[in-house]
């Protein structure tokens, strides 16, 4: 069974991130086909707990178990509200707890959400960095979400609905692939310059 981890940093009840982790783990399902899953980790649910790790340096209780998750999923779907221009601090903590290595190859779908489109840009210079630095295998499109998004307490349609679309059948296409074998490239190993020029001469 194929199973994506999403995880969501919103803070309010209810959550415009949430609603983004739901829709974008509903549509990494659909993708999938069956017998495909998904769950939620609501890290302010382990805000106490994450508080904790840092005073300890072990995680305890559900944050030992959502790191268990993360690190067993098949792919991880992270969903960020953006403060003071980049992701929550609660977003970044929650990465420090993880092993080295937890992330390594693993295929992750990075979003965000903020009250306008002109932080946008949180998910280029801030969010693919980090998993980059995780070395996570992070899928070309990326979702952001501004408050125009949301209507009636679900995603609208429109743009964001094709981009979501987008990202979720990228992350499933990198789970499915996932190792599997390629074809041998050609221009992997090719014959050096000086090689050809004897061949003319």
């Amino acid at each position: 069974m194929t199973n994506v981890v999403v995880i969501s940093a919103g803070i309010s009840v209810p959550s415009s991130t949430r609603i983004l982790a739901e829709s974008l783990g509903k549509a990494a399902r659909d993708h999938l086909g069956d017998p495909a899953t998904y769950d939620v980790i609501e890290l302010r649910d382990l805000a106490h707990l994450l508080t904790d790790n840092v005073l300890t340096g072990f995680p305890t209780g559900a944050l030992a178990d959502a790191v268990r998750r993360v690190a067993e999923a098949d792919a991880i779907i992270a969903v960020s509200p953006v403060y003071t221009g980049s992701y929550s601090g609660l977003f970044k903590m929650f990465f420090d707890v993880l092993e080295d290595g937890t992330l390594e190859g693993k295929p992750v779908l990075i979003a965000a959400t903020a009250g306008t489109a002109r932080h946008s840009l949180v998910l280029e210079f801030a969010m693919r960095p980090l998993f980059a630095y995780l070395r996570a295998e992070v899928v070309p499109t990326a979702v952001f979400a501004a408050s125009e998004d949301f209507g009636a307490g679900s995603v609208r349609g429109g743009s964001l609905s094709a981009r979501i679309d987008r990202a979720t059948g990228e992350l499933a296409d990198k789970v499915l692939r996932r190792g599997t074998t390629l074809p041998a490239d050609p221009f992997d190993d090719p014959t050096p310059f000086e090689d050809l020029l004897g061949d003319i001469r």
